[in-house]
């Protein structure tokens, strides 16, 4: 499975000739990408697993990082300077932290990260690593950029095939999620859920390696095979408050970066309510489509992302419909949540989450769930903007809505972070049972008024 160490110290195991581009950069070589295996920090782990087996099929070594704790912390704390955003210094501190501690050869590895090409700091997240890796000693190790264009290495390349198998990859993570989420809160026997999703994640995983699955039609009976498993499992009856998580991408997936926070949800009774990572690259295409439209450029790299968003709206489509024809509350389509931003925010506010992240509120609002904890690392600036400072105006607009935002950062203690998570629940149940006793109430008049006229 991915995310094993599978580079060993050997100590007569030379290193590959170490090459540099005309700005002293360090390159990826082929033969790199023959002898190193590529660590990626985790994020969300069914999706992450379909990456790797992706990427592995490819021609790549890969293991994703699930090291976690304090050690984590004290590393990026350690190398990356203190004022920069909390998921650089996660993200940076799992990677030396493995380095220094997985039983990896340091001389065998090379480290992926992205790099979102915005404004922000995340496009900054590859000089910081580099920085951190030469504070540490371990310069001579290379990184690769996940972007389109940034940088480019000898031993990594884009190919069209490698994108459209990894958007079914998310596609195939998205739904898993989404289904999971829907049906753990309800289980009758615990662990089920969690069976399943650790039954159809391995399940894919041999499909892919057998070829299958890597195409719309196949993804959409998958999709239906899936839907219809986890429908399969028996729930109790009872409601629970929904929770929507929204936020800055890192610390709104990441289980280490947000303290465990749909765990959390579950044990004090809620459903988390979590939109997926579709609408984010959608979000993220569509922003270099309206970029010309607002301040000129290529009319042939719009047509591009124009093609490539369709793409991905139509298996975001195909995911939508497979929800919805087996009962399964579905999100909508990026269309309709772009829409429901209108009177808030325009299209040039994309920096971080941008006007996404507002819209994933007024969805959620929208869609039945006004109980949202809006997660966000202590100084991110867009998610600050976009995130907290749209509270007050949504909530002049939909009274009910009932959100709270956390801040997550090396010095925020869990303790804080859960209680006022805690108070939002409380607010949100007392909510619920007024609720439910006005819908009690109409009932009973509903019920005397009709044997009264009879």
């Amino acid at each position: 499975m991915p995310g094993t160490p599978g580079t060993r110290k050997e100590a007569n195991d030379p290193m590959a000739k170490l090459e540099y581009d005309e700005t002293g950069r360090l390159l990826f070589t082929q033969e790199m990408r023959k002898e190193y295996t590529i660590l990626i920090p985790q994020m969300l782990p069914v999706h992450f697993g379909f990456f790797a087996k992706l990427l592995e099929r490819t021609g790549y070594h890969v293991a994703i990082l699930n090291n976690d704790g304090r050690s984590v912390v004290d590393s990026g704390l350690k190398y990356v300077h203190n004022d920069a955003c909390y998921p650089a210094l996660l993200v940076i501190g799992q990677m030396i932290d493995a380095i220094q501690n997985g039983g990896y050869d340091p001389h065998k590895v090379a480290l992926l990260i992205t790099q979102t090409g915005g404004g922000c700091r995340a496009s900054n997240y590859i000089h910081m690593l580099r920085k951190a890796l030469e504070k540490a000693g371990l310069d001579y190790i290379p990184v690769l950029s996940l972007s389109f264009g940034l940088e480019k290495n000898p031993g990594f390349h884009w190919t069209v095939g490698l994108i459209r198998r990894l958007i079914y990859g998310m596609m195939y993570g998205d739904l898993i999620m989404n289904v999971a989420n829907q049906v753990r809160p309800y289980e009758v026997s615990a662990g089920d859920t969690t069976a399943k999703v650790e039954f159809w994640t391995s399940e894919l995983l041999n499909r892919f390696d057998r070829g299958e699955g890597m195409s719309r039609k196949k993804m959409r009976g998958i999709f239906e095979e899936i839907c219809a498993d986890f429908k399969s499992i028996p729930v109790t009856g009872e409601e629970k408050v929904r929770v929507g998580v929204v936020g800055e991408i890192y610390i709104k997936f990441s289980s280490l970066g947000n303290n465990q926070l749909e765990q959390f949800l579950l044990d004090e009774g809620a459903e988390p309510v979590v939109p997926g990572l579709t609408d984010f690259l959608i979000f993220k295409i569509y922003n270099r489509v309206s970029d010309v439209e607002m301040f000129g450029g290529s009319r042939a790299k719009q047509a591009l992302c124009k093609f490539f968003m369709g793409y991905v709206e139509k298996c975001q489509l195909d995911m939508i419909d497979a929800l919805k024809n087996s009962g399964f509350r579905a999100p909508g389509t990026f269309a309709e949540l772009h829409q429901l931003i209108y009177g808030y925010l325009n299209d040039g506010c994309k920096m971080g989450e941008g006007w996404l992240l507002t819209a994933e509120m007024l969805e959620l609002i929208h869609s039945g769930t006004p109980n949202i904890v809006c997660a966000q690392p202590f100084g991110c600036l867009p998610n600050h903007i976009v995130g907290k400072g749209m509270i007050r105006v949504l909530k002049d607009d939909y009274p009910d809505s009932n959100i709270v935002a956390v801040d997550y950062d090396p010095g925020a203690t869990k303790i804080n972070q859960e209680n006022r998570i805690k108070l939002m629940l409380a607010n949100a149940k007392r909510r619920a049972a007024e609720e439910k006793k006005a819908d009690q109430s109409a009932a009973v008049l509903s019920s005397s008024t009709h044997v009264v006229h009879n």
